[in-house]
């Protein structure tokens, strides 16, 4: 079976009803949560022998979330018809990935973010190999995951961090290098439960 038809079949499939998905990150009352921003995310798996994911470490100038790994993405602009134009749209600004290469599979779970986000993941296959440029105003470097590492939950680990008086609980997965965390993390746990992916 094709990447994308084993990815299409999982999504459809939904997720394992005794395993709890992740909705988002605890917060204090200074962010108003009732209405949060939307946005979105793409979450590119590279069709290859062994697929992979696409991420982005975002550079160390940018106003919020400086040097940390995520997926390419952001706010849905009134001018995007939906989620996935706005990753679409998003991918191609921040590492020039042309939005005809994407087969796009589907959306996944949603995530509220800290900071009044509530993101969509959009899940999309890529031709291997592309020639990508990083936007140097957004993106420090863009790598490759393998995707069977990135769903294993054994790489799956649960941290915890004293923030603003609180413990704050969050996973983190580490990979060649690079710490995933944060939202970017969850959404990768989200996926991972909600697949029953098949070698």
């Amino acid at each position: 079976m094709m990447l994308n038809d084993r990815l299409a079949a999982a999504l459809a499939a939904g997720h394992q009803m005794d395993t709890a998905l992740l909705t988002g990150d605890h917060h204090d009352g200074d962010v108003d949560l009732s209405t949060p921003a939307q946005a979105a995310v793409l979450i590119a798996v590279t069709d290859r022998a062994e697929p992979g994911v696409l991420l982005t470490r975002r550079t160390d100038t940018m106003r919020r979330h400086a040097g940390q790994v995520a997926f390419p993405g952001g706010r849905i602009d009134p001018g995007d018809a939906d989620a996935t134009a706005a990753a679409l749209r998003e991918a191609e600004e921040e590492i020039a990935l042309p939005p005809g290469l994407v087969q796009v599979i589907g959306t996944a779970d949603r995530y509220r973010t800290i900071t009044g986000f509530e993101v969509t993941p959009v899940i999309g296959v890529v031709p291997p190999d592309l020639v990508l440029v990083p936007n140097a105003a957004e993106v420090a470097q863009v790598f490759e995951v393998p995707l069977g590492f990135m769903l294993d939950s054994a790489n799956h680990l649960e941290a915890t961090v004293e923030w603003q008086g609180r413990n704050r609980h969050y996973y983190e997965i580490l990979w060649d290098g690079h710490r995933i965390w944060g939202a970017t993390a969850a959404m990768i746990v989200n996926l991972s439960r909600r697949l029953r992916w098949t070698a």
